[in-house]
Order: structure tokens, then C-alpha cells, then sequence
């Protein structure tokens, strides 16, 4: 059952699986954004922000949590405590979702009034969307279990596959809804109608996906049950301690994770206040601006970063067995490794959407153009967004679950302040919650960084890391302004931008084999060489 490919071929199946999903995403949000127009992305950015918030409060932190407690009995073969494991966090996390699942459905009019104070009619009201969502954090409290105990037998495979399955679903179902509830002749009336039809494809998918990680589980039962009865040691946990361990381990987790979703809850809830506070936008306005914030310059950002979390996810498992059994050499190399790869996808990531912003935003959203010029100036927080995720996966590998807390929390201190004062000047306005993004995971990767030095010793190479990534990248970022503007002067924007990001590709990739910024694994990972993973 369990995997010895490695770190890296399972981060290769999570992070190609949800690369996947966010661009099955794009093409579920750009339609959905043409539908529902900024003020739309307003009312579905709050009530999928408070879905994030209350789902890593009560489920999203078990998969890291199962999986280092998982991989850590695996380690020391005591196969039947991590089997009994997985059916005592079954239990807590089920209780923590249906808890979740009522405050949603039944709080949501106080949320949604909290968070948009301006809110004036029913069009402009994010708790039907708040309530369509809901059901969900039930069923993934049930899903993330099951996919923190797979990733903990070091196989990603049950959660890829039940991601894909989950954002296909996701798309055909939301869509769908929101084009059932929309009013063609009157789409002011009915959008907050619209948003909640597209929030409640959420929950449809959420079940389509937990079926499909429920059917595996059944097929291998048996497996894991007789590995269970042939479990050699003599000592077994009580359910008690099992379940101390659990909050005990993913009570530092659930912070962390909470502290990153309210981050999005505090952009909302600041913006629609200082905004209003600068007495130059109207009620609507600030909803198109809060909508191209959260529906444009966040969904674009945190494509790349999908694969850096995916990185950190399969670390965990990876750098536990490592820690469990002492093995320095390697807790060193699967760091070393992890946080390469990021930087190398990172740095390109935030140089092309940077340097592309407005023919981007203009190609996915042809109905609703505005907003590029948040993505020129915060691409750069996908760099230092990236090094945060794969930190904390690293630290919490190795134990230390309150360390990428402690950088979240400053960070979260160093934005607050800058929200409120930028956010109220009109001249800068909702780019003021950009510009605190990047203060805010800048700060958050130096004190990873930092801990992550202090307490192991291991600190990534600057020059292989970071500084030929970004070299690499900016001469990237010439070739595609080139590309991009001698194309479209004879060509229209969707030719001029595919060409750009495709020669874009080929550049990186010469310019980082002409610098040598690839070593011998990365090398491997490539399809045109015949270097092997050591």
C-alpha cells in the first residue's frame, strides 16, 4: 500500500492533478464572471471566503494533520494504530462539520451583514449564496479524512483523481445553477440568486468527490485490514490518546489555516469599509472593485500556487517518515528540492502574469476587462505566497506546527495597518489590499525562513534557488512583451497572449539550461532529457 516513489512523483500526480483543476477553474469562473460581472465576483468572493474560513476550522486541517500522523505510525509500522486513527478522526471531524455546516446556514444573514455593512437590498445580499454553500463543510469534513489518510500512506492518487472528479462536477453544476436562477432581462434583480446557484455546485461536488475517495477506500478495506492484523507491535492507542493527538497536532494547523482565510475576510471586510471611509465610491462601485480584487486578481494568483501546495502536501508525509527515523541527509535534500522546484514555477508564474496583466484579464473576460492593473503591480506575491506553503509543510514534517502561525500572525500584522490606511486613499483605492498581500506573505516566508535556519540548519542555496529562477524569469518576461506586442499589431489579443505564454515556455526553459539552473533532478523531471531521479 505504500508508495516508495518518493516525494516528488507524488507531488508530480497532486500538483498535475490540481493544475488541472485550476484550469478546469478558469473555465468555470471566466463564463461565471461574463454572467454575473464584478459585483457579482463581490457576493460569490464573500460567501466562498466564509466557506474557506469555516471549512479550515473544521475539516481542511485533518489532511495535514492524518497524513503526519498517519505516515509517522507507517514509519514505525504500528499499522493498526493508524488504521484505528483514521476512524477516530472520522468521527471528530464529521461532529466539527455538521457543527460548521448549521452556523453557516443559520448565521448567515448576521455574517453577510457584518461583512458588507453597505448591503441595501436583497440584490446585495451574499447570505443565499452563504446558505447555498453550506451543506458542503458537512461533506468535506468526511472527504478530507479519507484524503489525509491516502496522503499519509505516501499516495496521492485517491485525492487527485477526487479532485478532478470534484471540480468537473463542480463546473457543470455550477454553471448550470447560475444560469437557471439568472434573469436576462432583469440581471441586477437576480444576481445574488445566480451567485448562490453557483455556490450550491460546490456541495454537489463535494459529495461527487467523496464518493469517489469512499469507493476506493471500500476496494483497499480489506488490504489495510489485514495489514492491521499483522501489525507486529504489542502496545496499542487508546482512542482518547488518539484523539489528543489529533488536536494536538492540528490545533496549530486549523491557526495557521484560519489565519491565511481570514486574511481574505479581512481585504473584504476592510475594503467595503475604507473604501466607503474615503467618500469617493459608491456602494456599487466599491463591489466592482472588491469583485475584480477577489474574482480576478485572487483567482489568477493562486493558480501557480496550487502547485507549490501541492509540493508542501506531498513534503509532509515525505519529510515525517525522515524526521521519525533521524534521517538529517534527507529531511535536507526533500527541503532543498521542494523549495527549488517551487521557485522555479513561482518566479516565471509571476513574471508572466505580470507582464501580460491587462491582454490576460482582457482574453478571460472579455465582457468585464477591468482589473489587470491589480495583477501587474501583486504578481509578485506569488513568490513569496509559494515559499510560505512549502515552509510550512516542511516545519510542520518536522514537528513544529506553531512556527507558520507565528508568520502568518505578523504578517497579518504588518496588513492590517496597511489595509486601513491605503485602502481609504481614492488614487490607490483596492490596490491598497494588493499592496498588503505582498507586505504580509513577504513577511510571513522571512520568518519561515528564518525558524526554518534556526531550527534544522538548512537554508536553500540563494543562487540555485532563487536568484537564477528569477534571472531565468525576467529575461522570460522580455521575450514575452516582444512576443505580445509584435503579434498584435497584426493579430487580435487571444492569438497575440496564447503566443506570447507559449514561446514563453521555451524561453525559461533555454534560458535556465543556458545558466545551468536546472540540476540533475530537475533535469530528470524533464521529458526531453534521459537523466534519472537518484
Amino acid at each position: 500500500m505504500e508508495n516508495k516513489g518518493g516525494f516528488v512523483r507524488q507531488a508530480a500526480v497532486l500538483g498535475g492533478a490540481s493544475l488541472f483543476v485550476r484550469l478546469l477553474g478558469f473555465f468555470y469562473r471566466v463564463p461565471l464572471t461574463n454572467l454575473i460581472g464584478d459585483r457579482g465576483n463581490a457576493l460569490y468572493g464573500l460567501s466562498y471566503q466564509v466557506y474557506i474560513v469555516v471549512l479550515n476550522l473544521t475539516s481542511v486541517f485533518m489532511i495535514a494533520t492524518i497524513s503526519r500522523l498517519t505516515s509517522e505510525r507507517i514509519a514505525l509500522k504500528r499499522y493498526r494504530d493508524a488504521h484505528t486513527l483514521f476512524k477516530t478522526a472520522m468521527i471528530f471531524s464529521v461532529v466539527l462539520g455538521a457543527v460548521g455546516s448549521l452556523v453557516m446556514f443559520f448565521g448567515a444573514d448576521i455574517i453577510s451583514q457584518f461583512l458588507r455593512p453597505l448591503e441595501q437590498d436583497a440584490s446585495a445580499n451574499a447570505a443565499y449564496a452563504i446558505r447555498a454553500i453550506s451543506p458542503a463543510i458537512f461533506i468535506v469534513s468526511m472527504l478530507t479524512v479519507l484524503r489525509g489518510y491516502f496522503q499519509g500512506m505516501k499516495t496521492t492518487t485517491p485525492t487527485a483523481l477526487s479532485q478532478m472528479v470534484e471540480q468537473i462536477f463542480n463546473i457543470s453544476f455550477s454553471l448550470w445553477l447560475a444560469f437557471l436562477f439568472f434573469d436576462a432581462a432583469n440581471p441586477a434583480a437576480t444576481v445574488h440568486l445566480s451567485t448562490a446557484g453557483a455556490t450550491a455546485g460546490t456541495a454537489v461536488a463535494a459529495f461527487a468527490a467523496l464518493c469517489v475517495v469512499a469507493f476506493i477506500y471500500v476496494r483497499r478495506s480489506a488490504e489495510l485490514k489485514i495489514r492491521a492484523a499483522a501489525d507486529p507491535t504489542q502496545t496499542r492507542e487508546t482512542r482518547f490518546s488518539q484523539l489528543s493527538a489529533i488536536i494536538r497536532t492540528g490545533a496549530p494547523i486549523a491557526v495557521g489555516l484560519i489565519v491565511f482565510s481570514v486574511i481574505g475576510l479581512l481585504d473584504i471586510r476592510m475594503a467595503n469599509n475604507r473604501l466607503a471611509a474615503s467618500s469617493a465610491f459608491s456602494a456599487e462601485e466599491i463591489d466592482v472593485l472588491v469583485g475584480q480584487f477577489t474574482g480576478k486578481f485572487v483567482l489568477l494568483t493562486t493558480l501557480p500556487i496550487s502547485l507549490s501546495m501541492a509540493l508542501s502536501a506531498a513534503v509532509i508525509p515525505e519529510i515525517t517518515a525522515a524526521h521519525v527515523t533521524n534521517d538529517k541527509d534527507a529531511v535536507r535534500q526533500k527541503t532543498n528540492l521542494a523549495l527549488r522546484l517551487s521557485m522555479m514555477l513561482s518566479f516565471p508564474a509571476a513574471v508572466g502574469l505580470g507582464v501580460l496583466a491587462d491582454p490576460i484579464i482582457a482574453m478571460l473576460f472579455p465582457r468585464h476587462p477591468d482589473g489587470g492593473w491589480l495583477l501587474r503591480y501583486g504578481a509578485a506575491s506569488i513568490v513569496f505566497l509559494a515559499i510560505v506553503h512549502v515552509i510550512t509543510g516542511v516545519l510542520q514534517g518536522i514537528g513544529h506546527m506553531k512556527i507558520p502561525v507565528i508568520g502568518v500572525i505578523i504578517g497579518v500584522c504588518v496588513k492590517i495597518p496597511l489595509n486601513y490606511i491605503l485602502l481609504a486613499v481614492p488614487q490607490i483605492n483596492i490596490l491598497g489590499a494588493v499592496i498588503s498581500t505582498i507586505a504580509c506573505f513577504a513577511v510571513a516566508a522571512a520568518v519561515n525562513l528564518f525558524f526554518l535556519r534556526k531550527i534544522t540548519g538548512i537554508f536553500p542555496n540563494i543562487i540555485g534557488t532563487f536568484v537564477k529562477p528569477f534571472a531565468a524569469s525576467v529575461g522570460m518576461g522580455i521575450v514575452c512583451f516582444a512576443v505580445y506586442n509584435i503579434m498584435y499589431l497584426f493579430t487580435s489579443n487571444l492569438i497575440a497572449t496564447l503566443s506570447a505564454l507559449g514561446i514563453s515556455v521555451f524561453a525559461y526553459g533555454g534560458i535556465m539550461l543556458l545558466i545551468k539552473g536546472f540540476g540533475e533532478r530537475e533535469l530528470a523531471l524533464l521529458p526531453f532529457t534521459r537523466h534519472k531521479t537518484p
